[in-house]
């Protein structure tokens, strides 16, 4: 499956149970779309395009560690994590409420190589470079010291990083 239809799968999976972090993140709801249309200037073509960028960060065979900060409710990451059986994830929220949510769709989807932390992005409780790739999609907006998590993201993300973090790196500037 690649990148698109793992975010369009995500948008079936939610059917008609969707909150409204989910529904806002898939742009699959009504009040979703209203905040996207909005907040954002996205319609569902733009939306769709933006979660393709974002998750372009992570290569289709990675097998190196990842940290996602935060996994909110893992709707968009846990297609793309289901297709990555020799990676190792960690994802890590400070909400456990959120998180919960992302570990049942983990087990949902039998994703066996995945570790859920609770924890604060500006404090993270790993060694200096342990990561290969850190994904963020939806959260330095809501990080109350975005200093500290922009520190913290870039001191545990290994110097060499992915092969194709220099590509990603001048792609995201």
């Amino acid at each position: 499956m690649n990148r698109k239809e793992q975010i369009k799968s995500a948008y079936k999976q939610l059917g008609g149970s969707a909150s409204f972090y989910d529904g806002m993140m898939t742009y699959s709801t009504l009040p979703g779309k209203a905040v996207c249309r909005l907040v954002w200037n996205m319609d569902g073509k733009k939306n769709l395009e933006y979660l393709t960028r974002a998750l372009s960060g992570v290569p289709e065979d990675f097998a190196g560690k990842l940290l996602e900060v935060p996994v909110g409710t893992g709707v968009l990451t846990m297609p793309v994590y289901k297709d990555l059986p020799d990676a190792d994830i960690t994802c890590l929220d400070y909400s456990i409420d959120m998180m919960d949510v992302a570990k049942k769709r983990a087990e949902a989807a039998a994703i066996k190589n995945i570790s859920f932390v609770q924890g604060d992005v500006g404090a993270l409780p790993f060694e200096d470079e342990s990561f290969d790739i850190v994904l963020s999609l939806n959260g330095f907006h809501a990080f109350p010291d975005k200093e500290a998590a922009y520190r913290e993201t870039y001191r545990v993300l290994k110097k060499a990083g992915c092969p194709r973090w220099k590509a990603w790196a001048a792609f995201a500037a």
